[in-house]
């Protein structure tokens, strides 16, 4: 069952990959839902060409060497991206609990 919605998907700035990762992590946890949601679609409704932009829109957002990190939820959500500013390209390596991102096993 997709949670997430589909209704963007036809005029999108940002291509997201793979939905499956949010839709996944919010039927495991539903109370995160809504904001992985918000997340999904402000992200594909704008582009991107830096993650000076980026921070525009998600002040939060932190860089870790070549990765994005989103606190998503009131930082009870942690979404680890892979972004291609350049191709338009955001590559969701995980989602996390903040305890499960606390452990550090991403980084491996």
């Amino acid at each position: 069952m997709d949670y997430l919605g589909d209704e963007y998907s036809r005029i999108t700035a940002m291509h997201v990959i793979t939905r499956k990762r949010l839709n996944d992590f919010a039927e495991a946890h539903p109370e995160s839902r809504s904001a992985l949601h918000r997340w999904y679609h402000l992200l594909k409704s704008r582009n991107f060409d830096s993650f000076a932009d980026l921070r525009e829109i998600f002040p939060e957002a932190d860089q870790v060497g070549k990765l994005t990190i989103f606190n998503v939820g009131g930082n009870k959500v942690r979404l680890i991206a892979a972004i291609h500013y350049n191709r338009r390209k955001v590559y969701i390596r995980a989602v996390l609990t903040h305890e499960e991102y606390n452990k550090s096993k991403w980084k491996e």
